[in-house]
């Protein structure tokens, strides 16, 4: 199927099945990282289903802080690998490109669960604590009464 090819979907639709927002749909567009397959004679924005693939892919990358030109720099190298016509010289080069990101996102994953496990120890030392101020004000209002 081509990009083309499809039931086509309209930006309010796309917006709300990737979970994004219209405005942050139309900025990904303004930096290339997505273009709708097709508009209408009225100028309105129609995606196609591969381009939800790829607003999904994009929104999978913003945890890992990746700037926006990092983005288009990995999208323009996936592209080119999924192109038929792409040179050996420009696939080299995209490989490397999507492997210095992989390699990258392995490391953002690694600080991000070191994160997590810290907020996770932080929480339950409040749980902790809260449970154990629970059972001080239990016994001052039993004594008290």
């Amino acid at each position: 199927m081509t990009r083309n090819e499809g039931k086509l979907h309209q930006i309010g639709e796309v917006a709300e099945r990737v979970g994004l927002s219209l405005r942050t749909v139309r900025y990904y567009e303004e930096m290339r990282l997505v273009a709708p397959s097709q508009r209408t004679e009225g100028g309105f924005r129609l995606y196609s289903d591969a381009d939800i693939e790829r607003l999904q892919l994009i929104k999978h990358m913003k945890p890992l802080g990746l700037s926006v030109q990092a983005m288009v720099e990995l999208m323009d190298a996936r592209d080119t690998l999924h192109r038929e016509d792409a040179d050996a010289d420009a696939c080299r080069e995209a490989i490397e490109t999507v492997d210095r990101f992989a390699a990258e996102a392995t490391q953002r994953v690694k600080l991000l669960r070191a994160q997590l496990e810290r907020a996770e120890d932080f929480s339950d030392q409040l749980g902790r604590e809260l449970r154990r101020h629970r059972r001080q004000l239990r016994a001052r209002s039993a004594r008290a009464s």
